[in-house]
């Protein structure tokens, strides 16, 4: 090992020592902290919404000893992720792969079934299974961590109260609170001229729940959620089109070449794609339904026929009939709460987390902001690195990213190198006949350190929390490279795309 790699690890080291003495003076707060009363105004906390940042920093503040309160106007804890984002959408993908393979992929293994036929009731079953699981499991850890739920929709009416509303509007309970944390989460964004009926017309929240597969779909999107759920159905033997505005499918934040890449193989799977094309309207027909496109660099127009459209333009912030103005909060021109760096409002007691607030909307970005914002008000320190916050599209093959692409760096003037390695030459990918996309790293060219890394293929977003980690740490790709790999592993062509990074050239690959 060399001297700069010796030198390196102590630093490493020292900053490991560091970190832990960080978390130690947090528990040292959370143990002092006061556990105050059950008395009327002693409640310490007060969070609106239940998704992942709201109920994860309602937890952590029950933990560090404040008194809690979790007001959620829904039904069932989870928000928009558990019930009908991430979780539902996760099943879906898992068991049409699953239906896929059986269909098209078994007998390529030496697996004979016979005739494979989808029962759609159950695969929605098992969906609504796993989403019910997850939320009555939320309940049980709010009762285990002495946590107060409030059924309702929580306006703010001072810098220290909050009312409880009933669906008609009229006030349920009043709850006075030292803090406030919003964490509403985010809505579906309306596209205007085509209404969502969520039936033929459906957002992501309808095309979980489809009663039959269609035979032609249509997706305004190729981002994250149209390409996931397109992938469902398209599995399930929909014939599948996506409408896309810009020139690259997976959204913002993808590295080009990956996009490339990824388009690529969602083509060879059978998904057709209009590229640069926005669409100006659509109508309901005797057939179903009209989608009109029209080419941005051209300006041709044409139309496309479908029984089902899935409208997946992104998402906005859920901020409305929150009370803000009434307590001097303005929001910006994308409706999101401005914030400090302790996730404060322009009102001290009042904080806001997750997709309310600036930034990319991601359940695991809002439980972070949750845990880290109730550990500031409890007298902790407050820090997030969001360059270290990575993103996956949960496709077949996955693709995730981490840290800056070659795009943003070349903007930047940031000099970098690159190393790259293809899944068709690790040898687990090759035994499980999966061999489709690449680990590209990106690494500074005089530091070496890693300044993002991005992945298509098998387990992808497993993988990319490697990476998350050593960016994290400030490790270089020599580091990665250098740690040993359990043998054979997919992991190993994140370790062999390093080594290329690192010296110029991999091991298993030329």
């Amino acid at each position: 090992m060399s001297g700069i790699t010796i030198h390196r690890l102590s630093v490493l080291r020292h900053l490991h020592n560091i970190r832990h003495v960080g978390k130690s003076s947090i528990q040292c707060t959370a143990t002092s902290y006061r556990h105050y009363s059950n008395g009327a105004g002693e409640t310490d906390l007060v969070v609106i919404g239940s998704g992942p940042g709201g109920y994860v920093a309602a937890i952590k503040a029950a933990q560090l000893g404040l008194k809690t309160v979790c007001i959620e106007k829904n039904a069932t804890l989870g928000g928009t992720c558990l019930n009908v984002g991430c979780i539902p959408s996760k099943a879906l993908l898992n068991n049409s792969h699953y239906f896929h393979m059986a269909q098209s992929d078994f007998k390529n293994r030496g697996i004979d079934v016979g005739e494979v036929s989808l029962n759609l009731p159950n695969m929605m079953a098992q969906k609504e299974g796993a989403v019910k699981a997850l939320t009555s499991g939320i309940d049980y850890l709010f009762k285990q961590n002495k946590v107060t739920r409030i059924d309702g929709h929580g306006k703010i009416t001072g810098p220290n109260e909050v009312a409880v509303l009933h669906p008609d509007g009229k006030i349920k309970d009043v709850v006075k609170t030292k803090n406030i944390l919003l964490a509403t989460g985010s809505e579906v964004t309306p596209l205007s001229g085509i209404d969502v009926d969520e039936e033929t017309v459906v957002s992501s929240t309808g095309a979980l729940s489809l009663k039959k597969v269609p035979k032609e779909m249509v997706l305004i999107g190729a981002g994250v959620i149209g390409l996931e759920l397109g992938s469902v159905w398209q599995r399930l033997g929909a014939n599948v089109v996506a409408v896309e505005f810009l020139s690259h499918v997976g959204g913002l934040g993808i590295d080009m070449e990956i996009a490339k890449n990824f388009q690529r193989i969602l083509k060879k799977q059978g998904m057709k794609f209009k590229m640069d094309t926005k669409v100006t309207g659509a109508e309901r027909t005797a057939d179903g339904i009209q989608v009109n496109v029209e080419s941005v660099k051209s300006g041709k127009s044409e139309q496309l026929n479908c029984d089902t459209l899935l409208v997946c333009v992104g998402r906005r912030p859920f901020t409305d009939n929150l009370g803000l103005e009434d307590v001097g909060i303005s929001k910006d021109n994308r409706g999101r709460i401005p914030v400090n760096s302790r996730f404060a409002t322009s009102v001290p007691s009042i904080f806001a987390i997750g997709d309310c607030i600036d930034g990319p909307m991601l359940a695991h970005k809002a439980e972070d902001e949750g845990i880290i914002c109730v550990e500031g008000i409890a007298g902790g320190a407050v820090h997030i690195d969001y360059n270290c916050v990575p993103s996956v599209i949960y496709t077949h093959p996955e693709v995730a990213w981490v840290g800056k692409n070659e795009e943003q760096l070349k903007e930047e003037g940031v000099k970098y190198k690159i190393g790259k390695f293809p899944f068709s030459a690790n040898s687990r990918a090759k035994t499980n006949a999966d061999t489709d996309g690449l680990v590209k790293i990106i690494s500074d060219a005089e530091t070496d350190r890693i300044l993002g890394a991005h992945i298509i293929g098998p387990g992808a977003g497993e993988l990319i929390n490697e990476a998350a980690l050593a960016m994290e740490y400030g490790a270089s790709s020599e580091d990665v490279a250098r740690v040993c790999h359990a043998h054979p592993t997919c992991s190993e062509a994140f370790r062999e795309a390093n080594l290329a990074a690192y010296c110029g050239k991999a091991i298993n690959n030329v």
